[in-house]
């Protein structure tokens, strides 16, 4: 390892957007590189009469300086690679995961497991709170009849149902001009029948309206469920934005999402999204 092969490295991982592939030891053999320079630059300053003004403790140093830098920009450069992997083999997209380091490999590792773990965190409490929604609709399309309000039946009416109960019979002494005795009681049927002619009409109208809410929620739910939709990869940022399934999305720069097609289609033609099969 010497300072030329460290910046040939950097120069190719700055010129490709893929990652460049390494041996597993490179970071090591990079830092063993860098730790004799330092031991040849003490061994060269004891050596000197003045060490801050020795030509080659100067020379040293810059070289010390300068392979320094240049490991930094290779693992800056690297771990945004890494990171992008990781990113796709969470969502189960190819990802190149060859010729890393040794570093790189349990990094991408990691990430890829704390990634599908917030994943299954974030949506399994959207998937929960959705199901509160859907037994609430169940429940109002199928109300309990035994909780149908219904009207008592006023006093002295009776059961429309029962038969009128016969007249009394006749005990008063007829006379010359025809029976007498009392007026017939009057029909109480007609009543009864009334009453429960409001009865029904009530207990319906209340039937009627718990069937229209809960039809309504259903249609609701049945109508989110319904959305089409599109995997994208969003290749800018964008921001927030709401969807036509009244959801937020914020959108930036190498998220991979599921929106509606409708919001979807435009971000494709306006080229800050790619369709993902």
């Amino acid at each position: 390892m010497d300072l030329d092969q460290l910046q040939s490295v950097r120069d190719r991982e700055r010129g490709s957007d893929d990652l460049q592939e390494l041996r597993a030891s490179f970071y090591a053999e990079a830092t063993e590189f860098v730790q004799d320079l330092r031991a040849e630059r003490e061994a060269a300053a004891a050596e000197a009469a003045d060490p801050f003004d020795s030509p080659r403790v100067t020379r040293l140093t810059d070289r010390i300086r300068t392979a320094e830098q240049t490991l930094e920009a290779i693992y800056e450069k690297r771990v945004g690679k890494v990171v992008k992997a990781a990113t796709f083999a969470a969502a189960d997209l190819p990802a190149e995961a060859e010729g890393m380091t040794a570093e790189e490999a349990e990094l991408f590792e990691t990430l890829v497991a704390e990634i599908q773990a917030n994943r299954e965190q974030v949506l399994g409490k959207l998937a929960e709170a959705d199901e509160p929604l859907a037994d609430a609709a169940a429940d109002d399309a199928a109300p309990d009849a035994e909780e149908t309000p219904t009207e008592p039946t006023p006093e002295g009416t009776g059961d429309a149902s029962e038969p009128a109960p016969p007249p009394a019979p006749d005990t008063e002494q007829r006379s010359d001009d025809g029976p007498s005795g009392p007026p017939a009681p009057p029909d109480q049927a007609d009543g009864a029948e009334d009453g429960g002619e409001s009865t029904e009409t009530e207990g319906g109208a209340t039937e009627a309206g718990e069937g229209d809410a809960a039809s309504e929620a259903a249609d609701a739910a049945a109508g989110a469920a319904d959305v089409e939709r599109e995997r994208v990869l969003i290749t800018d940022d964008v921001g927030a934005i709401l969807g036509v399934d009244d959801r937020e999305y914020d959108l930036a720069a190498d998220d991979v999402v599921t929106l509606p097609a409708a919001n979807a289609e435009p971000l494709i033609e306006q080229g800050v999204a790619e369709r993902l099969e």
